[in-house]
């Protein structure tokens, strides 16, 4: 039996590394913010990318949603580095520069996963999906690590097959999904992960 649980906790921590799906913020205009951005978007990490970004924040006059999205951005690159705590803490200023911004909301929940605070997570994905977000795909598909961190198989399972029908070729969901078994022993009967 604990070996099911440690194949198990081995098996969800490297989907967490694996797939987690952040939702970087364009901000409008030129300079650091910009550059910023890019370097989110781009999959930068580490010191210098987070440096630009705190740069921006320092010494350019940004409108609140830039100043929120340029907090999105830089916790984003501090998630990358598993830099959970500190990453919350600029999507948690993002959310007070713009409440209604629903990346801060999807990337906060991918930081809470890190930090193993699943429920709270999927709160934050249900803001995030009830805002908009522009890549509900990626909500869905965080969401479902959560659930499936929680034992929640069969809503790990929906959340999966929603990622996958709203983006059709995402590869790294269809191989979530072969992992599950479907039962339909009875009425909402729960999916569950195949082991190795």
């Amino acid at each position: 039996m604990n070996r099911l649980l440690a194949v198990g906790a081995a098996m969800a921590a490297a989907l967490l590394w694996a797939g987690q799906a952040k939702a970087q913020v364009d901000v409008t205009g030129g300079g650091l913010a910009s550059a910023c951005a890019a370097a989110a978007k781009a999959g930068q990490a580490g010191f210098r990318a987070e440096q630009v970004c705190t740069d921006a924040l320092e010494r350019e006059l940004l409108v609140p949603r830039d100043r929120a999205g340029t907090y999105v951005n830089r916790g984003i690159i501090k998630l990358r580095g598993q830099q959970y705590d500190p990453a919350m803490k600029d999507f948690d200023t993002a959310i007070r520069y713009q409440s209604n911004l629903a990346e801060a909301y999807v990337n906060r929940g991918a930081a809470r996963i890190g930090a193993h605070r699943f429920g709270e997570s999927i709160t934050d994905f249900n803001t995030a999906l009830d805002l908009g977000v522009k890549e509900p795909e990626k909500t869905y598909y965080n969401r479902a690590l959560a659930h499936e961190w929680m034992d929640d198989y069969k809503d790990a399972w929906l959340d999966y097959s929603k990622a996958l029908e709203l983006a059709p070729e995402w590869e790294l969901v269809k191989q979530q999904l072969t992992r599950f078994t479907v039962s339909h022993a009875g009425v909402g009967a729960a999916a569950a992960p195949a082991k190795p």
